[in-house]
């Protein structure tokens, strides 16, 4: 119903619209064409003021309604200089922005036909070339090679006390492996992934490394400043890691691992207060477009403490685990006492072993 609505307001706007262009055409035949003319060159004219003033008025007001209301502060330090380097470029383009529209529209007013002024044509000006080439160029270098040196920092190499989070995309959803106790990440190979037995990333049972390796999904966990680097990787097609919190963005490629890190500034129970809404949820987020389902493709960061994070760990399982219950170290083999014989079963074996 809303929709017809809407097409029928837009219709009866096309006809209003046509009537008044009739209107004036009309008008025009009944004054003459060059009075006409010259009436609707004033018209135009002053319509160029008004657009002009009413563009700035509302660009200004805009940005005073939104400036730091979608997302708020960063909440990483490396997002602070990357804020610090957008504001800089905003400042730049915006002050060129405002000069150029205020000459294009107020020409386009003082400049108006008058058949007593006749046009001025100049068809080579070596100055002012140079002046709009080489002003930009140099503007822009700089900026890139700020950029770039930002770029350079996050996709660098990661401080040595960093926690590490392996991040896999997959159609529609991510996958987060944490390395164990020895802090080493198992071997993998696609050809393993099977999400019928569990084993959604491909890990290789014979590699020991992968035995205490822990696999979750939908949320990741990560400390309050600590470095967190990120090791990114697709399942099936490209997908792009966002985390727009964080000033953070990389491509996940199939075959092709990234790497990115940075260090929170807020636990999520900190950003709630802050932000005054006690539903927020530091959000990883698909920003390739990767398929019908690419919408829904979005998955929960939680900051917490080291207690709380150190707790959250203990209570996950290795993936190993979970697709091999019976080599929990959690579950030791059941035994059975009979008149002084003990009976061991051992389920790997499938065989008992009888001590007398």
């Amino acid at each position: 119903m809303s929709t017809i609505f809407l097409l029928l307001i837009l219709l009866l706007g096309f006809l209003i619209t046509f009537q008044i262009a009739k209107a004036s055409e009309y008008v025009g035949v009944l004054k003459g064409e060059k009075k006409n003319f010259e009436q609707n060159n004033r018209i135009n004219g002053f319509l160029m003021i008004v657009f002009l003033v009413l563009g700035l008025i509302g660009v200004y007001w805009c940005n005073e309604l939104f400036r730091g209301k979608i997302l708020g502060e960063s909440a990483s330090l490396q997002g602070e200089k990357i804020d610090t380097m957008l504001y800089i470029t905003i400042t730049i383009t915006g002050i060129v922005f405002v000069l150029t529209q205020v000459l294009l529209f107020w020409f386009a007013y003082k400049y108006q036909y008058n058949e007593k002024r006749k046009a001025f044509y100049f068809p080579h000006d070596n100055k002012l070339e140079l002046i709009w080439t080489v002003i930009p160029a140099i503007t822009l270098t700089v900026l890139v090679g700020f950029g770039l040196y930002y770029w350079f920092n996050i996709t660098g190499e990661a401080p040595k006390e960093a926690l590490q989070v392996e991040v896999t995309g997959k159609q529609f959803g991510w996958i987060f492996r944490y390395p164990g106790k020895d802090n080493v990440f198992g071997k993998k190979y696609y050809q393993n992934i099977s999400d019928k037995d569990g084993n959604t990333l491909g890990l290789i049972w014979d590699d020991p490394a992968t035995h205490d390796d822990i696999v979750v999904q939908s949320e990741m966990y990560i400390v309050k400043d600590q470095p967190v680097k990120l090791i990114i990787n697709s399942r099936d097609v490209v997908h792009d890691v966002g985390l727009a919190y964080f000033r953070m963005k990389m491509d996940a490629v199939p075959g092709t691992p990234t790497t990115m890190w940075f260090t929170p500034k807020y636990t999520t129970d900190e950003m709630k207060k802050k932000l005054g809404n006690p539903d927020f949820e530091y959000e990883i987020s698909c920003d390739q477009m990767c398929g019908r389902g690419h919408y829904t493709m979005r998955g929960i960061i939680k900051v917490v403490t080291q207690d709380e994070f150190t707790l959250w760990k203990l209570k996950q399982k290795p993936n190993f685990v979970q697709v091999f219950p019976d080599k929990d170290p959690a579950n030791p083999p059941k035994t059975d006492t009979t008149k002084g014989t003990a009976a061991v079963v051992n389920p790997d074996a499938a065989k008992m072993v009888v001590r007398r």
